[in-house]
């Protein structure tokens, strides 16, 4: 049995829904997937929260591969505007709901959980990461291909997180977290409060979390925010999995498109996409 879990608002369900798709795709392995969301639409009108008909959509895509898979939806809204709201970090660049995974040492969720950003997709087994021993670790993580540079090299990406739950609630990692980004504005909050206030990450191969071209060996691809050098500059891009085009020009991979075949099957029915833009 395997735990992942998504943080996100309706508008990003159907990346949920891909990366889920892949996991379930080359696992043979129960996986119980844990969805948080919340309701910021006084905020924002798009941060509108899942929906439990999304849900159930979601559901009977998984199941549909191992009857025993499972989705559990998490409202954090309470959460959110108790321990964030009016803090030193709304409203920056990036969306609040990257911050409610550190609600999971409050959560009724399992006590070792694998999570994922929205922007994931799996190209093998999920298990491998999931086999890793991290008992004396609060979790593991990859180095981030720019942090690990420019911040410190044992920076590591936060997009994928293998999580001792366990050992985080002992030592009050998350607590601490949580403390730190409502008082002290940040760049990238979550993650580099994460960092900077763990006293034991294992630091894992980029297979793990691949920030850049998908290799032989790569178990999750991260669809992440990246730059490439043209002479004296550097160009930003950001690329995700549901721009099909540019997941094929751009990364030259068509190693998703029967997933994407799969999705626009289910999407017939379910109406995934348009769920997304309600």
């Amino acid at each position: 049995m395997i735990n992942v879990c998504y943080c996100g608002n309706r508008g990003i369900f159907h990346g949920i829904t891909l990366s889920a798709m892949s996991v379930v795709k080359y696992t043979k392995s129960r996986v119980n997937f844990y969805i948080l969301t919340m309701d910021l639409s006084n905020l924002n009108e798009k941060f509108l929260p899942i929906t439990d008909e999304q849900i159930s959509s979601l559901e009977s895509i998984v199941k549909n591969v191992n009857d025993k898979n499972s989705v559990t939806l998490i409202d954090t809204t309470e959460l959110y505007k108790k321990y964030f709201l009016g803090g030193k970090n709304d409203g920056t660049g990036y969306t609040p709901y990257c911050m409610i995974r550190l609600f999971l040492d409050l959560l009724p969720v399992p006590e070792r959980m694998i999570y994922l950003d929205a922007d994931t997709m799996c190209c093998a087994d999920i298990k491998q990461l999931w086999d890793i021993d991290i008992e004396d670790y609060e979790f593991a993580a990859t180095r981030d291909k720019v942090g690990h540079i420019f911040i410190k090299y044992s920076y590591c990406n936060s997009g994928v997180l293998l999580l001792n739950l366990k050992l985080i609630k002992k030592t009050g990692l998350f607590e601490k977290c949580r403390k730190k980004v409502k008082n002290k504005r940040m760049f990238m909050p979550d993650q580099s409060a994460i960092n900077f206030l763990s006293v034991s990450k294992l630091v894992l191969p980029y297979k793990f979390n691949e920030q850049r071209k998908i290799k032989g060996d790569t178990v999750i691809k991260h669809f992440c925010k990246g730059f490439v050098w043209i002479g004296p500059f550097f160009y930003l891009y950001n690329y995700k999995q549901w721009q099909r085009d540019i997941v094929r020009k751009k990364l030259k991979t068509n190693m998703f498109d029967d997933i994407y075949q799969s999705y626009d099957n289910f999407d017939e029915s379910l109406a995934i996409t348009k769920s997304c833009k309600n």
